[in-house]
């Protein structure tokens, strides 16, 4: 089931900049987690606004729910969650606890239940000791779990992150992957990720998507699109460089497959070793 379909979109900004989306139609499944790989300037950010009903198209198709998200806003809303890039913009609660409550108030849901939400969350996220403190004064990383964690106490249907692995340290951004993960799974949220961090996608998309200038260049499983090493350098991005160095090892007559993650190489390496 599609939930998500944007098609040949045209945008025009207010100091006349045209963007166009065109090339592969983007589509998500119901269930699906999609990851969206662009340099910047790429057209990610137009794809996100469009789709959040933000911006409005001037030719195209762009919809969500079988809605237009521009012309039937509230509607649409109710099914998102979003996580910006610069979380500081959507953070406005004086507390911890009163940003993560601040939709699920205004959308009346009872103040026990949202307790419950509330605390269930922040826990999960590892930022329970948070909910008395100031935003504000929070790292960089506990502001982007607090953004994540105020989108999920309504349960949105689709999760949209905006680089949500960005001023994460190594061991907050694995946390957030296992969370994304589990929602996924347990609640069949489905997922719209923008990020340039490559190495994270193979543990977290279903679905990648390459957008160049534009243009959706690539779509496939991440090895697919991993493979297209050449596709990805003139969309000026790079694959993981055991990728790479898999690549050159099939031309020199050693076919290992393309792995993705750092446990497929070694289990691929392994095999060749045990073989001499």
């Amino acid at each position: 089931m599609e939930i998500v379909k944007v098609c040949c979109l045209k945008h025009i900004y207010p100091d006349k900049t045209e963007v166009n989306l065109c090339g592969l139609d983007f589509v998500v499944e119901k269930g699906k987690k999609v990851v969206v790989l662009g340099a910047n300037g790429s057209g990610k950010t137009t794809l996100l606004a469009h789709v959040l009903g933000l911006l409005s198209p001037v030719e195209g198709i762009v919809e969500v729910m079988g809605k237009q998200p521009h012309k039937e806003f509230n509607e649409v809303r109710k099914h998102l969650g979003v996580v910006f890039q610069n979380v500081d913009e959507q953070i406005i609660g004086p507390t911890v606890y009163d940003d993560m409550a601040f939709t699920a108030r205004n959308d009346k849901m009872p103040k026990n239940e949202i307790d419950t939400k509330v605390k269930e969350i922040a826990k999960t996220l590892r930022i329970d000791e948070l909910l008395d403190k100031i935003p504000h004064y929070l790292s960089g990383g506990q502001k982007k779990k607090v953004a994540l964690a105020g989108a999920m106490v309504t349960n949105p249907e689709i999760l949209i992150l905006d680089e949500p692995f960005d001023a994460l340290d190594p061991k907050s951004k694995w946390e957030m992957v296992e969370y994304l993960n589990l929602l996924n799974k347990e609640k069949g949220t489905s997922l719209i990720i923008t990020t340039h961090d490559i190495n994270v996608v193979p543990h977290i998309a279903d679905v990648v998507y390459v957008i160049d200038k534009g243009v959706f260049t690539l779509k496939g499983c991440s090895e697919e699109v991993f493979n297209e090493i050449d596709l990805l350098k003139e969309a000026n991005l790079e694959a993981p460089l055991f990728n790479e160095l898999f690549n050159r090892l099939k031309k020199r007559g050693y076919d290992l497959g393309c792995p993705v993650t750092v446990e497929d190489a070694e289990a691929q390496l392994l095999k060749l070793l045990e073989g001499h």
